[in-house]
């Protein structure tokens, strides 16, 4: 029998339409039975203030216990300004402190991103990247996932189109191999 793993997602965007989150949402179709999936909400999150790691609020308490009960995440991330957008990067500082109680620690990731512009999400993606490297979070690096956004992309059911599965697919496959291997048991 398949060990169970529990993999949160992170999706960049606070948007109700984010592309991001579509396509998040269809790509959890190509996982097998054994992998199940919990989208993490970012948005309720308060702006990262270190004044109040003497008294963590239950909103970021609950956050910081959700992370720390997945196998593995996945962020799905849009690029704003050559960057990661702001709410991501606040919900990485959320999840690391304070100090001493990172939440992210050994959790294996895996990163994606979707956009409409032509280089995607590349730099955002690498931005990512230098954080999760900081937090001890082992980063699933080939194959890199840009997409840039199309319509017909996600079907009306949720599926991705079979042009981007021959894409995402190995992506999929290959984490799952990931977090097999990194997953904290």
């Amino acid at each position: 029998m398949s060990n169970q793993y529990n993999i949160g997602v992170i999706v960049g965007s606070l948007r109700a339409d984010s592309y991001n989150l579509v396509v998040a949402k269809a790509m959890t179709k190509l996982f097998p039975t054994n992998f199940t999936f919990k989208f993490i909400n970012i948005g309720e999150l308060p702006l990262y203030n270190q004044d109040a790691d003497q008294n963590v609020s239950p909103v970021v308490a609950n956050f910081k216990s959700q992370i720390k009960a997945c196998d593995g995440i996945i962020f799905a991330t849009p690029e704003y300004n050559r960057s990661m957008p702001g709410v991501l990067k606040n919900a990485i500082d959320q999840g690391s402190r304070p100090w001493g109680d990172n939440s992210w620690d050994g959790i294996p990731a895996g990163v994606l991103g979707v956009s409409i512009g032509n280089i995607s999400t590349a730099i955002a993606q690498q931005h990512l990247r230098n954080s999760l490297a900081f937090l001890n979070m082992p980063t699933m690096n080939q194959p890199e996932c840009y997409l840039k956004w199309y319509e017909g992309m996600v079907d009306e059911q949720g599926n991705i189109s079979p042009k981007s599965k021959d894409f995402l697919q190995p992506w999929a496959d290959t984490f799952v191999k990931f977090v097999g291997h990194n997953a904290k048991r």
